[in-house]
């Protein structure tokens, strides 16, 4: 998507959100789906076992309704469930000309044309599936600058525009240049940060530098190749000036400054990276 920006063009990602995902997957269709992967007969009978044979009541005030079978939905909070979901939703690109990347009931759809087409493939398919999209919560995002935007259908109700979008947790803009994910990093790793000031008395260096780095550096640092140039502020500062003068301080600690963790971190990756090790 990024190298399209690059080249000028207009290019749009709708984020889907299939509502009540993991509750809604019908046993019957995703026993047929599975035999089309050719497992072994006892992984077969495993998973089946695993889904089929439960069942289900409500109890309220001591009123008991009658039981019922379990016919949809996934386990969550399992290992396997997130596996099992993707292998039922695995047929929704078929035929599709946009890219459309996957991940448990993450689903987005991103290209230059042909997105309305793919968007009314998408519901058929759901449809045969007995799923369907929570329109209020599906979002497009159109990324490069002075381009036009593009209103896309999801039935008969717009797809509405955004500004940002989390992308597997990694806040995502409009301008691709992570600003607003480096900003929310910093106010977090703050709110942290203050916290450990009103609440912890002691400043001396064997209580804050522990708590620093095991509490507030992980959200200054997570995905350093998104955040670098953009944020090159010295994050130590508020920590390490609860400790003694910046320079010092960091020297005093054994510290770097976020930038020189940052480039050192990059060349890293510059040499794994030509290895396949990436």
């Amino acid at each position: 998507m990024t190298g399209l920006v690059d080249e000028g063009k207009s290019v749009d990602i709708v984020y889907l959100d299939f509502s009540k995902a993991f509750d809604i997957v019908s046993h019957k269709i995703f026993i047929g789906k599975l035999m089309k992967y050719a497992l072994d007969e006892q992984t077969m009978r495993g998973i089946e076992n695993w889904l089929n044979g439960w069942n289900q009541r409500v109890v309220i005030s001591g009123m008991k309704s009658s039981w019922r079978p379990v016919i949809s939905g996934l386990p969550q909070g399992s290992i396997l469930g997130p596996v099992l979901f993707n292998i039922f939703i695995n047929d929704l690109d078929d035929g599709a000309e946009c890219t459309i990347s996957k991940f448990a009931d993450d689903t987005k759809l991103g290209g230059v044309v042909a997105i309305q087409r793919d968007l009314n493939k998408l519901e058929k398919r759901a449809d045969r599936n007995l799923m369907w999209f929570n329109k209020g919560k599906c979002q497009v995002l159109h990324l490069g600058r002075n381009k036009p935007r593009h209103q896309y259908m999801l039935e008969a109700t717009q797809v509405e525009s955004s500004l940002a979008e989390k992308d597997l947790g990694v806040l995502v803009d409009t301008k691709l240049n992570m600003s607003q994910r480096c900003a929310l990093a910093v106010k977090k790793a703050n709110g942290i940060l203050g916290c450990i000031r009103r609440n912890v008395a002691s400043r001396l260096r064997e209580v804050i530098l522990p708590l620093y780095s095991a509490l507030v550096r992980p959200h200054l640092e997570s995905c350093p190749s998104l955040g670098s140039p953009v944020q090159e502020r010295h994050g130590h500062t508020g920590a390490t000036k609860m400790i003694k003068g910046l320079e010092e301080r960091l020297r005093n600690l054994g510290l770097f400054t976020l930038k020189k963790r940052r480039l050192r971190w990059g060349s890293h990756q510059c040499v794994q990276i030509p290895e396949g090790r990436v």
